[in-house]
């Protein structure tokens, strides 16, 4: 059923996006959101203020709606018109996945936890760090307790 085949009652209980695929339907031809909603605000006997205050809810409201799809330089149509072209290429997979296969090659392994820590014939007994700590016992002092 055409948008002219309804009556302004039915048409009034419809939404916008309604219309506005079956505008795009009819149309057969891709459009710009201000030529779109244009055609939608004259359906519903929209004045100029309340199509300016009511674009951006129209642009929403077609970026959320799953029919409807943006291409670029801001058409707009049906997105059943369009499908997506999955391209796989073999060569570039197979590129991807011996250069992973290389980088898991080259990485570091990581020393065993027994490696941390210095074994016992490899230390020196003379090598102290401690050698050059200098404790101080100060006495303490009853009038710096408090501070």
């Amino acid at each position: 059923m055409k948008l002219k085949d309804y009556t302004q009652e039915e048409i009034n209980a419809m939404s916008y996006d309604d219309v506005a695929f079956m505008i795009l339907t009819e149309a057969k031809k891709k459009m710009k959101i201000n030529e779109l909603f244009q055609q939608v605000a004259k359906v519903f006997n929209l004045s100029d203020d309340d199509f300016v205050a009511q674009i951006g809810d129209f642009f929403e409201l077609l970026s959320t709606d799953q029919r409807f799809i943006m291409l670029e330089d801001g058409y707009w149509d049906l997105k059943a018109k369009y499908s997506a072209k999955i391209v796989i290429d073999e060569e570039e997979d197979e590129e991807l996945l011996s250069e992973e296969i290389e980088e898991d090659n080259e990485e570091e392994i990581e020393p065993e936890e027994d490696e941390i820590f210095y074994n016992e014939e490899e230390t020196d007994d003379n090598d102290d760090d401690l050698q050059d700590l200098v404790v101080i016992n100060e006495p303490e002092d009853e009038a710096n307790i408090g501070m």
